[in-house]
């Protein structure tokens, strides 16, 4: 019985970090006035028929801090690739000369970057729902534990230890956004 409440514990604690993984990767995404490879890496292009990560037909780097540099490893990859970065809506503009795909990165307009902040509190805020999510998955667990003989007091300990375990991710959430907020807002 002990083990089935301590494994319910490690199953919200894995889902909640695997949350703040996740808003850290879409938080890549989002850029800040500044040119990086993870802006683009994960577009899926269409390699012969089927999607296929950019990162895995091209190399992509950052020429300077305003310019991206996209390499495919195969000539024929290049209409595809620009496809993919304009269906992709990312308001970038992908130039072709033949050899490599390049990508200028507009510097961001206040407006933009007004934006960005709200489309990162959107992500912020499915975190928050995905940790609410695990802890209510395993505060639901604990009480069924308590309901088959797990004794209550114990139980209430192992709710509270799972509330205070959301709360820390949440804040962790929280640390995340304002460290990207500024980042954003930094001209």
């Amino acid at each position: 019985m002990d083990e089935d409440v301590e494994l319910i514990l490690e199953m919200a604690k894995e889902a909640m970090e695997n949350a703040i993984d996740h808003l850290k990767h879409e938080l890549v995404k989002v850029r800040a006035g500044k040119a990086a490879p993870s802006m683009v890496s994960d577009l899926m292009v269409d390699y012969y028929g089927s999607p296929t990560p950019l990162k895995q037909v091209a190399n992509v780097t950052a020429a300077d801090s305003r310019t991206l540099s996209i390499q495919p490893w195969e000539k024929t990859m290049l209409a595809p690739i620009e496809r993919a970065i304009f269906e992709a809506n990312l308001g970038l503009t992908p130039m072709n000369d033949g050899e490599f795909v390049r990508i200028n990165i507009p510097p961001l307009t206040e407006e933009r970057r007004i934006g960005l902040v709200k489309q990162v509190k959107t992500y912020g805020e499915d975190t928050k729902i995905s940790l609410r999510n695990a802890r209510h998955k395993a505060m639901d667990g604990v009480k069924a534990s308590v309901k088959d003989g797990y004794p209550e007091d114990i139980g209430k300990r192992k709710e509270d230890e799972i509330q205070n375990l959301t709360n820390s991710y949440s804040s962790k959430v929280d640390e995340l956004l304002n460290a990207k907020e500024k980042e954003i807002m930094t001209v």
